[in-house]
């Protein structure tokens, strides 16, 4: 039989192209966020190589990784399952494999002193950053205290600025996630959240969202990937590893331990069962699938993008259910 030796040329080059992709690391972009920053734990002790899989952590700001992602230099992103809909929206669309946590107290409304509720902001003038979760979060708020967004004022600000225009007095309160939070908080005396993701709890879901061809073509690797996950998680939830965790996440964002155990007291790492719970099909905001289309409303009200997302192509239990199962 004759052989094509153009053929065979082009399915050597591509046989070899697809060995070299296969052999580069997943390249993981996270940022300065409690239940992303504890990848460190298993970068630090090498649970991925222990694993069998080669991936490349990125340190980066968080709307930098999110762009970075978009424009093809990540294979995955750790990002809100908000956030996530509109990289997708305006970018290029990802699919989370695993959840890592919702936020537990760590999104604040921070309001001046003289304020002791969210009902006495009435009137008054808020900084956030309009089309983010803690604009979402504000009017979650809003609606559970009987109030309309009517009743206040916002001045669109970008969250990394919130701190500053705070302390400045322009405005008599802000919405803004840690560590911008806690720094709005220590630098306006008497100040105090009046509203956080506490009283909301699946509002704000964060996860690894990855590139849906790379999940696809690399299953297996990502599949570890998500077991040292769980690996991770089963060491935070031992008390007897709090000292030395707080020590690992803590000098990765450059502060003491004791700054930051209440961030990471701020955040609810899901342990597999809880994982499991909110990876269930289901209203309301006990389900990531829930939780996000609320948000996926709100973006579409709001202009963040215009059509509705596919919300369940950005969601994928399968991998963390298939290593659940072994």
């Amino acid at each position: 039989m004759k052989i094509n030796k153009s053929i065979l040329l082009a399915a050597i080059v591509g046989l070899s192209s697809f060995a070299r992709l296969a052999a580069e690391p997943l390249k993981i972009g996270y940022s300065d966020w409690p239940g992303w920053v504890a990848w460190e734990i298993g970068i630090k002790k090498g649970w991925f190589k222990e694993a069998g899989v080669d991936v490349e952590f990125v340190w980066m700001d968080y709307v930098k990784s999110m762009e970075a992602y978009a424009a093809g230099k990540l294979d995955a992103v750790s990002v809100t399952n908000g956030d996530a809909l509109v990289t997708g929206a305006t970018g290029k669309p990802s699919v989370c494999i695993l959840i890592n946590d919702f936020s537990n107290g760590n999104d604040m409304i921070v309001a001046k002193g003289e304020y002791k509720t969210l009902k006495d902001l009435k009137g008054k003038t808020i900084a956030l950053e309009e089309g983010f979760v803690e604009h979402l979060l504000l009017l979650k708020g809003l609606e559970l205290n009987g109030m309309a967004e009517s009743d206040i004022t916002i001045k669109n600000t970008p969250t990394n600025s919130t701190p500053q225009v705070f302390a400045s007095g322009e405005v008599d309160a802000i919405g803004a996630w840690q560590p911008n939070s806690g720094q709005a908080l220590k630098l306006v005396p008497g100040s105090k959240p009046v509203f956080t993701s506490k009283d909301v709890p699946g509002l704000i879901y964060d996860g690894l969202f990855c590139d849906r061809d790379s999940v696809k073509t690399r299953r297996s690797d990502w599949l570890k990937v998500v077991k040292v996950w769980e690996k991770i998680a089963e060491y935070l939830a031992n008390e007897d590893n709090t000292d030395e965790a707080l020590a690992i996440l803590s000098e990765r964002v450059g502060v003491k331990p004791a700054e930051y155990e209440p961030l990471l007291a701020g955040t609810k790492i899901l342990s597999s069962k809880e994982a499991l719970k909110a990876w269930e099909k289901a209203d309301g905001l006990g389900s990531i699938y829930g939780s996000t289309k609320v948000v996926d409303d709100f973006n579409v009200k709001y202009k963040v993008y215009e059509k509705p997302a596919d919300v369940d192509s950005y969601l994928d239990p399968s991998l963390f259910k298939e290593v659940m199962d072994k």
